[in-house]
């Protein structure tokens, strides 16, 4: 048996609090409603010695898998009617990620306190974000916090299906080009030198190719720190570059003109601004509180600027879609189906439909850069390595060339 203190209401709107002995959660929830109380927060009493010992937490952080069945399991219960506290109670203690059953638990303290459950959530943005923090106060406000919370866990599903999607598209090219490097550097630094040395017996000069590939080994031989230092430097240059507004600016400008791929960005952006801004507007979000959002979670800043003035334009009294046509981000057709919507009044589902349709359309897209991507590695590899190892026996054929003549 086990003492639990609970926060009820008495039939006139009282607020008492106390503590029942009970084999388990639900066995005290059935003495305490046997009062006559409805309870409204319910824990369990630790007593006595306890020893906490803490494991090293491998990969850390919170996944949006383990966010999903959070929101599933907690809108099963919210739904069940128990109590706000009681339920962040128990799916803290069905946490086993240390990190995400700390954060529960200071969530469920803050609500205890008297916060309200989406305020209690904005003080850990890392694990629960803007997104979903905002859906949740539309669903605390409308009543409707259980379909918030099922509506919040189809939409992380759909965007984590979607990022794994374009994950592993690029799995295999990025596996491939790590080991056609790996091969080459080795053949340059160990393979290479054993033919220079053979060749210095010919007495003849090199053919430019197999002098080039020796040189290519000496410079990697003699400086390879240089070599690599320049990389180094060129990434880090890139990535500095890439933190300042120009930079970011002009980069993303280029990724999304790239072919096949700046086509997939395109309309990878697309189906998570139509995905999200929906989700957000049927759950009761304003529209213009949701498009700053939404432009917060795009990827890309040329479509952040495109959101944010579609804002600043619906602010002034004026259309969505207008000012996205204009800038030539979003396709014809998702600008015609947001001005329908806008005209019919279903802007919400309108928004579903084209991110429903825009997602089978990434799919697609990867799977044609994964079809286009094989055969052209297939053909890099073969001109570097088959390059490479003809190079090094050119010298070979020119010598048996003229003995045989």
């Amino acid at each position: 048996m086990a003492i639990f203190s609970y926060t009820a209401k008495t039939a006139g709107g009282d607020e008492k609090r106390g503590e029942v002995t009970a084999a388990n959660m639900a066995q005290a929830t059935a003495a305490i409603r046997r009062q006559g109380l409805i309870p409204s927060a319910i824990s369990e009493k630790k007593g006595g010695l306890s020893f906490n010992i803490k494991l090293p937490s491998f990969g850390g952080g919170v996944k949006t898998k383990e966010i999903v069945i959070f929101s599933r399991q907690f809108a099963t219960m919210i739904d069940a009617g128990l109590p706000l506290v009681q339920c962040l109670d128990i799916l803290a203690g069905q946490q086993e990620n240390p990190e995400f059953k700390k954060v529960l638990l200071d969530v469920k303290g803050a609500v205890e306190g008297g916060s309200t459950f989406a305020d209690a959530l904005r003080k850990h943005p890392k694990v629960f974000d803007q997104l979903y923090v905002n859906l949740i106060a539309a669903g605390e406000v409308g009543g409707i916090l259980d379909t918030i919370l099922n509506r919040l866990s189809a939409f992380l599903e759909k965007a984590e299906k979607l990022k794994g999607k374009i994950k592993g598209a690029m799995t295999y090219p990025s596996a491939v080009i790590v080991i056609a490097t790996l091969v080459v550097t080795g053949l340059l630094i160990w393979v290479v030198p054993i033919f220079k040395d053979m060749f210095a017996g010919f007495g003849q000069a090199l053919p430019a190719p197999t002098q080039m590939v020796v040189n290519m080994s000496n410079a990697l031989r003699q400086a390879w720190w240089a070599i690599f230092g320049a990389i180094g430097g060129i990434i880090f240059g890139l990535k500095a570059f890439y933190k300042t507004a120009n930079g970011r600016k002009t980069l993303d400008a280029v990724f999304l003109k790239l072919p096949v791929l700046g086509d997939l960005i395109r309309k990878t952006a697309v189906a998570r601004f139509t995905r999200t801004l929906g989700t957000m507007l049927s759950s009761g979000v304003p529209i213009l509180e949701a498009l700053e959002i939404v432009s917060q979670t795009a990827g890309n800043v040329i479509i952040e600027a495109a959101i944010m003035k579609a804002r600043t334009s619906l602010s002034q009294g004026k259309t969505l879609a207008e000012p996205l046509m204009e800038t030539k981000v979003f396709p014809g057709m998702v600008t015609q189906m947001i001005a329908v919507g806008e005209s019919t009044g279903a802007l919400d589902t309108m928004l579903t439909k084209i991110a429903d349709f825009y997602e089978e359309e990434v799919d697609a897209a990867v799977d044609a850069l994964t079809s286009l991507i094989e055969p052209m590695l297939m053909a890099f590899l073969g001109v570097v390595v088959g390059g490479l190892v003809i190079a090094l026996y050119l010298p070979i054929f020119q010598i048996a060339g003229a003995a045989s003549s």
